[in-house]
């Protein structure tokens, strides 16, 4: 695969994951399913049986019943991948488009003029040379990225260095 950390390309954004919980999640199971780290915090709260905050949004969603085998699908379409504090490629199922491209984590990333949309399953290397035009693939991927942009307007965004534990706006001290 291509790319390193720090970058949209799979080489940087899909990464093993292993988990054993012997009694709870079956073992030998293989799964391609999406599954983001932010993703464990809800789940890892739902397996336990405790509650999550509601003082604030969660960005992951519970995986619970993939974990433990009651389903083969995750909860989750897709993400949004972020370098920095750029938008830099949606993936939405087998799909990704790239809107900038940028190869290693030191070099430049160039905000490209037609994004690069590539079938992960056909050509998982995201090889540029093979690149697909099915644009129908754009409405799921842009509609995520509309409600990316919807959720920040009703929550901004925790700024970097905000001192911990976080309190959100109107909560008090």
């Amino acid at each position: 695969m291509a790319g390193q950390y720090f970058t949209a390309w799979e080489g940087g954004i899909r990464v093993p994951f292993m988990i054993r919980w012997p009694g709870k999640v079956p073992a030998g199971r293989v799964s391609d399913e999406i599954v983001h780290a932010v993703d464990l915090f809800p789940t890892i709260a739902a397996l336990l049986g405790a509650k999550l905050p509601d003082d604030r949004p969660i960005d992951g969603v519970d995986q619970s019943t993939l974990f433990r085998g009651e389903s083969d699908k995750s909860r989750r379409e897709g993400i949004l991948v972020f370098c920095a504090d750029r938008l830099q490629a949606v993936k939405w199922r087998n799909f990704k488009v790239h809107f900038y491209e940028q190869d290693t984590m030191v070099s430049p990333a160039l905000k490209l003029s037609v994004p690069l949309l590539f079938n992960l399953y056909t050509n998982p290397r995201e090889d540029t040379g093979k690149v697909i035009t099915d644009s129908w693939i754009l409405g799921p991927i842009l509609r995520m990225v509309a409600e990316f942009e919807a959720s920040v307007k009703k929550y901004p965004l925790i700024p970097m260095g905000t001192p911990d534990p976080y309190r959100p706006p109107g909560r008090g001290r």
